[in-house]
This record gives structure tokens, sequence and C-alpha cells, in this order.
């Protein structure tokens, strides 16, 4: 594993994550209303129930769309138009491993991400073989991803964006589909890194300890701040919502 980063690049972040009247519309329909907002804390939640926006939020974050109207910028960056420059700010972690594993074997996927930021291959494997001995995991280099378990595969995606050294992670609903241990081992770790985290997800217990909460509602901020005082409106509204047919709205 690479040398943790030193405090000054920590710091480094500028202006964090930005985004200005960013607008997105999806098939004639408006996904995303508007978002104007500044992330620079350490632990930031992204909350929502399905359909709210989450994931074209992170999408539009990471470079995946552009906005229809607005500016994102991270660190300064377009992630858009300058992918290869935003991908020392940025990495992510997606709920779906194989939604991001692209090669055969352990060694490969690890090394691929330090290829896209200009080592060489033959270093890239190298670092990517260190990694593995640091974690205890030498013997997975030569391992075919696809006889790794699903937790295992969240862990090397997760390996595989450590490696790259970005100062901000977002994590996609990053504990949905694991067993107890494997959230357990995974949520210490996370609590553990320097990076900034932004966690998106539609589970408001997983966002008790963040620094920041925003709940997105219809393609809007429903509101922002602490977890204290976010968490309870999110819950209770949710709660509101299932005492009735909770799908009626999609209808419209």
């Amino acid at each position: 594993m690479p040398d943790p980063l030193p405090p000054t690049a920590l710091s480094s972040r500028q202006d964090g994550i930005l985004m200005d009247a960013a607008c997105v519309t999806l098939a004639g329909r408006v996904v995303l209303d508007h978002i104007s907002l500044t992330l620079t804390e350490e632990r930031i939640g992204i909350l929502g129930r399905n359909g709210s926006g989450k994931t074209t939020l992170l999408r539009l974050i990471t470079g995946l769309i552009a906005p229809d109207s607005g500016i994102v910028r991270i660190e300064g960056i377009d992630p858009f138009t300058n992918r290869k420059a935003a991908l020392g700010a940025l990495g992510i972690l997606f709920q779906n491993p194989d939604h991001q594993i692209l090669f055969p074997t352990v060694e490969e996927e690890l090394a691929f991400g330090l290829v896209q930021q200009g080592q060489p291959q033959a270093k890239a494997l190298a670092l990517a073989q260190e990694a593995l001995a640091a974690e205890g995991r030498a013997h997975w280099a030569k391992v075919p991803v696809s006889t790794l378990s699903q937790g295992q595969r969240h862990y090397l995606c997760l390996l595989a964006v450590l490696l790259m050294q970005p100062r901000t992670i977002l994590l996609d609903e990053p504990l949905a589909g694991l067993d107890l241990p494997t959230q357990a081992r995974l949520a210490r770790r996370f609590a553990a890194l320097p990076q900034r985290l932004v966690t998106i997800t539609h589970d408001p217990a997983t966002l008790a300890t963040a620094d920041r909460v925003l709940w997105l509602e219809g393609g809007r901020i429903a509101a922002d701040g602490p977890p204290g005082s976010v968490l309870p409106a999110f819950t209770a509204a949710m709660a509101r919502i299932g005492e009735r047919d909770a799908d009626a709205d999609l209808a419209g």
C-alpha cells in the first residue's frame, strides 16, 4: 500500500465539491433541480429514498454525466470534461462491485487505476502486489476475480480506489447486501480513512456519525445539517409515507 497521504495533501482540497444551480433532466423528467452546495466536511451523508435523485447526483459528482445547466467542480476541476485530472481528487466505490470490476485477475484490477494515472504497467502491477502483501493478501494476486465472494470483491474495489490515493471518496450504499461481519470490517476501515468520505444511502442508521447530512427528495435538497436534526426529520417523513401507499406518487 502506498504511504498515507501527507497532511499537506489532505488539507489542499481547495473548495471540495461545489455545485451551483446544477440541473439534470432524463427522459423529459427533471431528476435534479437547481442543486447548489459546497461539501468540505470530512464525513458527509447524502440521504434519500429510491427515486430521490441520489444515483444521478453521484453520477454528476463523479463526472459520468454532465449537468444540463449549472456548474459542478471537484477541487476546481470539471469532472466531466477533465476526467484524468479528477482521478487524484475523487474516487468512487459503487454499491455493486460487478459494476466496477473490469479485469479477470485481482492484480490486473488493482493496477488499472494506477495505469490511468500514468504509471507504467509493470510498476502498477508491482504496486498492486505490494498493496496486497501489506493487507495480508499476497496470495490473491493471480486469483480470478470471479472466484471471490461478494464481500471480497467489494474489498478489492475499495483497495483499488485507495491505491489511487484520491482525496475524496464517494461511497454508494457501501454496506448494502453484505453480511454483518463484512459490514463491521468495512465500517471500521471507512472510519479510519484520512480521506473525505461522501456516503450516499437510503439508510439513516449509517449516517449517525456524519459531520453533515443532506436529505434529497424529488431532486431537491429537503434538509441540510447535522445528523441530529436531519435524520429524525427524514425518519418521520418516511414513516408517514409508509402509512399510506408509498408508490402512489410514482404514477404521476
